[in-house]
């Protein structure tokens, strides 16, 4: 259930007889010709379709990450790492304070790893909290679909290409894909020289796949976080 589809009284009815809930985290940045949302597009998704059979709240997508090497990109929104993480954990507080104490942390950007730390240093201040980290695109058995569908899956290719990340009005994909860059040389440059090397901001690999092999990584991801949600706590 979406917290934007309750009311106060509903969550305070929830927390009566149970402590779960999941915070999605995504980002704002380039990603070639889909979405600037991706990552949080797909966060959310993920995470609110999770849980949905489950009744847990699902609270809105925490949209602005860690992004610093997009910025020559337009749009892109890069938050310092000081400013995610004392957002994080003032979220986390927020959530205990009101009696959440299994709260499932469903992250779609790379770049939010250092978030993964914030939530073990707030479980050593809040003890009888679980605060789980949840990288969806990349947890074991989804991963391994993607790996099965096609192993040259990276940033802005194929793999965020979900009917639900594309734009109405953008020009189709290129038909072919890309040589997957240089990621270590990448990694050294800033802004201007990421945007140089990258051009249209795919990694590499191709750019679109049928939807029917989505959809099957789309359902791998669900029953995933579904698990976690259900009984991913010890």
């Amino acid at each position: 259930m979406r917290i934007a589809e309750m009311d106060w009284r509903a969550v305070e009815a929830w927390l009566a007889h149970d402590d779960r809930c999941v915070l999605p985290l995504g980002s704002t940045e380039q990603h070639a010709g889909l979405s600037l949302s991706v990552d949080s597009i797909l966060s959310e998704r993920v995470a609110a379709e999770a849980a949905a059979p489950l009744g847990v709240p699902v609270f809105p997508v925490l949209a602005y990450g860690i992004t610093p090497a997009f910025a020559a990109y337009p749009g892109t929104v890069s938050l310092r790492a000081t400013t995610f993480l004392a957002v994080l954990k003032d979220v986390l507080r927020s959530l205990y304070s009101q009696g959440f104490r299994r709260i499932l942390l469903c992250n779609g950007h790379g770049g939010n790893g250092p978030g993964a730390a914030a939530a073990l240093e707030f479980m050593g201040d809040y003890p009888d909290c679980r605060a789980r980290w949840h990288d969806w695109w990349r947890a074991p058995r989804t991963l391994a679909a993607v790996n099965r569908t096609d192993p040259v899956a990276s940033h802005a290719s194929w793999m965020e290409n979900f009917p639900w990340t594309r734009l109405p009005n953008a020009p189709p994909p290129p038909a072919e894909g890309k040589p997957m860059t240089d990621l270590d040389r990448l990694r050294s440059l800033p802004p201007d020289g990421v945007r140089a090397q990258l051009g249209d901001g795919n990694f590499g690999g191709l750019y679109q796949r049928p939807d029917e092999e989505m959809l099957r990584i789309w359902d791998v991801a669900v029953a995933e976080t579904r698990g976690l949600i259900e009984d991913g706590w010890n």
